[in-house]
């Protein structure tokens, strides 16, 4: 028998496991083998891209030195803002005062593990690469310290190379920062809508409060908007914003952020948002020249820096001026015409569509504050509906309709008439109910001075800032009409004249050889003339002719170069008799800073807006110090301010505003009603020790306010209404009589007129071709060479 050696293994049976399990085990060793040498590929790969790209890294000294671009923010002067102005809003906040509850809604949000990884969150990439295989979307892996690096340095591009670049700062930061400090970067830079950066800025932009004050729910609110500013912006998308809310709100539950009981508050409190309306003081036209003069002393840097503008106005007093005005215009605007609506729309015939029609419509006409834009969706005689802006309804019956009256009428005007489709004008009255009006075309301006240091109290340049954004208080040129008059007063004081000085109310003409140019008959304003009356008298009652032959008297050229002493431009005050009357051009707040000559004493201060500045982190740059005006700013004598007192107590006692000391029930109130030729100007100016103030209304383009409008009849009012507010708890005080005064039969002079030496009369002897004669001239000449 031969040897055929080892046998051959017999092959399997079909149904063994060995004819499958062995070529499946061979397939995934190379698989293994392949995926392992595709790792180390990669991994080489990597840190080859790695060591190549970590020296081309940007320096990040702009993190160790954090200084993020900050607005200009205005204040009054007990810390309201009142302004903000920048391209980027924003608040810097030192992490310490970031309220627990923001940090931990943010973490919860973007990174709950940030404080567990070194700035490369591995876990998270996984998660979010699995979840982009199964579900075919993206999800965010980036840490906070990745979005640090990103928004500081990066390109906002998805490419592999700019993810390396992201992963390497990301480590570079966390070795040179701590997490506090990324942190606290993060939430200050991070863009967050509504051209808010940070959130203790978009606090105040969404919500209307301090960061400190944010609720859970507000907190998580904020925090879903990093994702994307304007997919979940709460105002724009409420729907989108809420949604991520409540997913914020749940992770901050499951990563023991807060209890089960703040969990079920925070998705069950409703949220209110702050609109653009909602500036707890309106003070924009103050604001705005605050932006101006910050910006005239630091340029640019003025929108970027962070400073802080602290004014000398505090917001009780400029928002009782804001109303005083604003109901003074109102006032006066209900005495007009119904001019008709602002715009007719086609409503469509769809009730389904018709509240996005009026909201698409109401678009181009805002709300302008208290007075609300409406759509007329029925009109009659009797009943208007309309619809606001908000989607509210209201309806206006009997009184609420009499200023549109004529609007209503049938048959009427079809361009004025009110009917379907109108837009129209409403206010709330104070009862509850609704009154149609219309935008006023009158505008006004108020400014109240400090007279002791000229710190500015209140000032409001028009009827409203979005319809106008005109100063009317430092850029309106207008006639000043007879609230001029005290400073020609003024002047004749020093020329011999006396309260007592008895001056002849009677007709005036003055030919072409007097004028200079064509003939001149003035009248007073109510046509009207009493005959001798004493100074004090004549300006009580704002009497034309007895301004006019006093100013004749001690000569224009005088009157001109005296009313400079009070800040008037020269130029602006021609030397005519027409000077009398206020025929020379001013703004209100020279008006305001003239009076306060008056109400110191005599001394001129210059107007004070800007208190204090202040930079970021609070450090003082720039400070006025409010101190009272001393002697080196003299202007006029102690007792020419004194006896012009006197004379303008009488204005408020007995005179044009009368009513002034009779609605405030006080004597300490003094000042001159304002009226120009044809009504087109209407004022009043006045002071008491503690706050000079003046009001201004007319037309833009010149024009009659009306026969019956003057100055104590429309501005008067306003002034009025402030003061009401300024000077409560204020004592009245009234001047002492300085040296250099005397009083003889209940009326005061200057000692050395007291007993008949000063000009007794003028204007008794009728001249053939004007009001003085010569021979009072000489007197009156003479008698001030002495």
């Amino acid at each position: 028998m031969t040897d055929s050696g080892p046998a051959a293994p017999k092959p399997a049976p079909a149904s063994s496991p060995a004819a499958w399990w062995r070529p499946v085990v061979r397939g995934l060793a190379w698989i293994a083998g392949l995926s392992a040498a595709a790792v180390l590929a990669g991994a080489m790969v990597v840190t080859m891209a790695l060591a190549l790209a970590y020296p081309n890294l940007p320096e990040i000294s702009g993190l160790t030195d954090y200084r993020p671009k900050l607005p200009m923010r205005v204040f009054t002067a007990d810390g309201e803002l009142i302004g903000e102005f920048g391209e980027e809003r924003r608040n810097f906040t030192p992490i310490a005062q970031v309220p627990r509850v923001m940090q931990e809604a943010v973490l919860a949000a973007e990174d709950a593990r940030f404080f567990q990884h070194s700035g490369v969150d591995y876990k998270g990439m996984v998660r979010a690469a699995l979840a982009q295989f199964a579900e075919a979307r993206s999800q965010g892996a980036s840490t906070i310290t990745m979005q640090v690096a990103r928004n500081f340095y990066l390109s906002t591009e998805k490419t592999f190379t700019r993810k390396i670049y992201e992963v390497l700062l990301a480590f570079k930061i966390e070795a040179m920062l701590t997490k506090e400090q990324i942190l606290e970067v993060y939430m200050n830079q991070i863009f967050l809508g509504q051209r808010a950066y940070g959130f203790a800025a978009a606090s105040e932009i969404y919500f209307g409060k301090p960061l400190k004050d944010i609720t859970v729910a507000e907190a998580a609110m904020l925090a879903g908007l990093p994702k994307a500013p304007s997919a979940y912006n709460p105002i724009a998308n409420p729907r989108r914003a809420t949604v991520r809310q409540l997913h914020i709100i749940d992770r901050m539950l499951e990563n023991g952020f807060i209890t089960a009981e703040q969990h079920a508050a925070a998705r069950a409190q409703p949220l209110r948002y702050r609109t653009a309306s909602n500036l707890p003081v309106h003070a924009e036209y103050v604001a705005e020249l605050a932006r101006q003069l910050v910006f005239s002393q630091y340029g640019d840097e003025a929108y970027s820096r962070g400073l802080n503008v602290h004014l000398t106005l505090e917001s009780t007093e400029q928002m009782a001026a804001y109303r005083a005005l604003r109901r003074g215009i109102m006032d006066f605007e209900r005495r007009q015409v119904y001019r008709g609506p602002e715009a007719y729309v086609d409503l469509p015939g769809n009730p389904a569509d018709l509240d996005a029609r009026i909201a698409e419509a109401l678009v181009e006409h805002p709300d302008h504050d208290e007075l609300r834009a409406a759509v007329v969706i029925e009109a009659g005689p009797k009943r208007v509906v309309a619809v606001l802006q908000s989607g509210e309804s209201i309806t206006v019956t009997g009184e609420g309709l009499r200023p549109v009256a004529s609007g209503l009428a049938t048959p009427g005007n079809p361009k004025t008439q009110i009917r379907r489709g109108a837009v129209v004008r409403a206010m709330q009255v104070p009862k509850g109910g609704w009154t149609l009006t219309q935008q006023p075309e009158v505008e006004g301006a108020f400014v109240a001075l400090d007279p002791s240091t000229g710190a500015v109290r209140a000032l409001v340049g028009g009827f409203d800032y979005a319809k106008s954004k005109f100063n009317h208080v430092t850029q309106a040129l207008r006639q000043p009409g007879s609230s001029f008059k005290p400073f020609i007063y003024s002047a004749a004081l020093e020329r011999g004249f006396t309260p007592a000085t008895v001056v002849n109310d009677a007709p005036l003409f003055f030919d072409a050889s007097t004028t200079g140019s064509q003939p001149w008959e003035p009248k007073n304003y109510d046509g009207t003339f009493d005959g001798p009356m004493s100074l004090r008298r004549g300006l009580a009652k704002s009497k034309n002719m007895v301004s006019i032959r006093v100013t004749e008297a001690i000569t224009p050229a005088f009157a001109q170069q005296w009313v400079t002493r009070f800040g008037f431009d020269e130029d602006r005050h021609p030397p005519f008799l027409t000077l009398a009357l206020g025929a020379g051009t001013v703004t209100p707040m020279q008006m305001a800073t003239a009076y306060a000559v008056f109400a110191n004493g005599g001394l001129k201060v210059n107007p004070v807006l800007i208190h204090r500045i202040t930079d970021a982190r609070g450090r003082v740059l720039n400070e006025h110090a409010l101190r009272p005006a001393d002697e080196s700013a003299r202007v006029i004598d102690e007792r020419n301010a004194f006896v012009m007192t006197s004379l303008m107590q009488e204005v408020t006692r007995s005179g044009t505003a009368a009513r002034a000391q009779a609605q405030l029930k006080r004597t300490d109130i003094y000042g001159k009603t304002g009226t120009t030729n044809d009504s087109m100007d209407a004022w009043f100016g006045g002071y008491q020790k503690t706050v000079a103030a003046v009001v201004w209304m007319g037309y833009d383009t010149p024009r009659k306010l009306g026969d019956r409008e003057t100055g104590g009849g429309l501005s008067l009012p306003v002034w009025i209404d402030f003061m009401t507010t300024a000077l409560k708890g204020v004592p009245v005080s009234e001047p002492s009589a300085p040296e250099g005064v005397t009083q003889v039969g209940g009326e005061w002079y200057y000692s050395e007129y007291a007993h008949g030496e000063g000009v007794t009369s003028l204007g008794l002897q009728e001249a053939a071709g004007g009001g003085t004669t010569e021979e009072e001239k000489r007197g009156i000449l003479d008698l001030f060479k002495r």
